[in-house]
């Protein structure tokens, strides 16, 4: 409960764990939150992992309501350390940011190790080694800088992936296109004549 952008220097009023979790790779899970807040100031928050269908929910009654002088407090801090607050979640954000994008590289070439060509993985390789680097650290600018550099260098992935499936794609409807030109021009010639007779008239 406050009006800090950084939940710690806010108050607790709440805690309670979602556990028995099977091990997945990030960003498999699936987490559903959902919070409802009733008339009389009640909150009510609950989670289901909708692989599991496991529920876990906690309960925040109104006797956890602030004073008003600790309400103005909390706001006047709030005001006060506004830009501290704005940095401090551009750097956990860009950082968040970072490591999903070095995951998410990182099981592409996995993923499609023998489909791309060398010298593309060796470009990202290394800039995927450089944003490794800058993870360790905590300026916030060279995480961005090195971050953005491997999301330009990433692209050439997807687009050497699709490129051989263009290719492939190609190269087989050109051969059905050449199998059905043949097939159409074969030298089998068949005459045939036609006669015209008038009703009513016979052979002799």
């Amino acid at each position: 409960q406050g009006e800090r952008e950084i939940a710690t220097y806010n108050k607790k009023l709440g805690m309670f764990e979602l556990t028995g979790l099977p091990p997945a790779p990030r960003g498999v899970p699936q987490i559903e939150v959902t919070f409802d807040i009733d008339a009389n100031g009640i909150v009510n928050v609950s989670t289901k992992d909708l692989g599991t269908g496991k529920q876990q929910s906690v309960t925040i009654t109104g006797g956890s309501a602030l004073p008003k002088e600790d309400s103005d407090r909390m706001m006047r801090d709030a005001e006060e350390h506004a830009e501290e607050d704005r940095k401090r979640r551009e750097e956990a954000e860009t950082r968040n940011q970072a490591e999903s994008l070095v995951y998410q590289t990182e099981k592409f070439i996995k993923d499609n190790d023998e489909k791309l060509p060398s010298d593309v993985k060796d470009k990202v390789n290394v800039a995927l080694g450089e944003a490794q680097e800058a993870l360790k650290g905590t300026d916030t600018a060279t995480i961005r800088a090195a971050m953005e550099k491997l999301a330009t260098e990433s692209q050439a992935l997807g687009q050497a992936l699709y490129k051989d499936t263009g290719a492939a794609t190609d190269a087989s409807a050109a051969a059905s296109g050449s199998t059905a030109s043949s097939s159409g021009t074969g030298d089998d010639v068949v005459d045939a004549e036609i006669v015209d007779e008038e009703p009513g008239s016979a052979k002799k």
